[in-house]
């Protein structure tokens, strides 16, 4: 009971609430960067009802990496009403990067919303929510899509995995991937994708019967493509 009532005490001495309103869109799933370009753009939408937010983004090379990548996103930050959509450009600039394959970053757009008056006083808990989209950046030298390329994969099987080798200068992004009847099921955002000239090993998931495997690419829009098939 003690323990009860000091519980009871504690909260009601400080109450943390969620905004669960801060809701903003983004209009794609990933960004590609033309080379032949000066920029490339992505929207973003307030979608709340009376509720402004800071969006603040930038473009990295990964979660745990501390090299800046090579682009500048603007504005980097900014106050976005509710019910407006305002326009994220990518500007390069201007480092060495591969010229003969593509090359992966990650597009990071932070969500802020506002807090009032009121809430303040309340000891409210805002959080910022944080997406993360792959920002690929594609040579001019690069032609083509990787989608009318995804039939070059090479499958082949060690042990209980499957050795995947891109041999295309595309980032292979993967909306399925189906071994012996069986649908491998990633557990690291890695395992979602393949780069250029290099391999991914899965493992074949349990209950497949057979050496079939078939996938799904994921286009510059988000969205899966044809369905492909090879024997391992």
């Amino acid at each position: 009971m003690k323990a009860l009532l000091v519980l009871s005490l504690m909260t009601s001495c400080l109450i943390f609430s969620i905004n669960s309103h801060a809701a903003v869109s983004v209009g794609g799933t990933r960004l590609v960067f033309h080379g032949d370009e000066k920029e490339a753009s992505i929207t973003v939408s307030n979608t709340n009802k009376g509720i402004p937010v800071l969006i603040q983004s930038w473009v990295d090379e990964g979660e745990n990496s501390k090299a800046k990548a090579p682009f500048m996103i603007t504005p980097p930050l900014f106050r976005l009403e509710p019910g407006q959509d305002n326009t994220l450009r990518a500007v390069f600039t201007g480092a060495n990067l591969a010229q003969d394959r593509e090359s992966l970053f990650w597009l990071n757009i932070k969500t802020i919303p506002s807090v009032k008056k009121n809430e303040v006083q309340a000891n409210t808990l805002q959080l910022a929510i944080k997406k993360r989209l792959k920002f690929i950046y594609r040579p001019s030298t690069v032609k083509g899509l990787p989608e009318e390329n995804a039939d070059k994969l090479v499958w082949k099987k060690i042990g209980n995995q499957i050795q995947v080798t891109n041999p295309t200068p595309f980032y292979m992004n993967f909306s399925v991937i189906t071994v012996g009847g069986k649908t491998f099921k990633p557990t690291l955002p890695e395992q979602t994708y393949v780069a250029p000239a290099t391999e991914r090993l899965f493992t074949i998931p349990a209950g497949a019967v057979g050496n079939t495997i078939s996938w799904k690419i994921i286009n510059d829009y988000g969205t899966s493509g044809k369905e492909f098939h090879s024997k391992y």
